[in-house]
């Protein structure tokens, strides 16, 4: 699971994976160690890279906000993979926009070559991923000014596959 964090502002790309019982943590590639207990609700017990933490979610209807100690962090957490995430990202449209790959794969077909105006919602390049293809789409209106990949190249989650401005 890929998420973009942001934490008062800064964005943060997480990466998450269950395996023998066991949290796999990457964050903006680092490898992190990482174990955390849901003690009561809204509260995480959080052991990271050695160091004891512990996190209280608040949630309004607007906002979430975490506590570390007594700092409060004002959060978002996007998955690039929901719908909700995509037509935020597309409400903020103004400049230039990174369609980044959502987990690992390989670039099958590009669909919108360099120079070619795309629509809000339209598909730009189809990734495959474990014998699924998945169509990517253009995160607003605009012209693909640029494609980093190639088809048939394998990328992973997070890599830029095209700039639309």
């Amino acid at each position: 699971m890929t998420y973009d964090v942001f934490i008062d502002g800064k964005q943060y790309r997480l990466e998450l994976e269950h395996a023998d019982g066991q949290w796999n943590c990457r964050l903006d590639g680092r490898v992190v160690t990482l174990d955390a207990v849901i003690t009561r609700q809204n509260v995480l017990s959080l052991l990271m890279d050695g160091k004891s933490y512990e996190i209280k979610r608040e949630i309004s209807p607007t906002d979430l906000h975490f506590w570390v100690g007594s700092t409060r962090y004002a959060a978002e957490i996007r998955d690039p993979r929901s719908l909700r995430s995509r037509r935020a990202e597309a409400e903020s449209a103004d400049g230039v926009k990174k369609i980044v790959a959502p987990m690992p794969g390989k670039v099958v077909r590009i669909l919108a070559r360099e120079g070619t105006e795309v629509q809000a919602g339209q598909g730009v390049i189809v990734v495959e991923a474990m014998k699924m293809q998945n169509e990517l789409k253009s995160p607003k209106q605009g012209m693909v000014q640029k494609v980093e990949v190639a088809e048939g190249a394998a990328v992973n989650a997070g890599d830029v596959l095209m700039i639309v401005e």
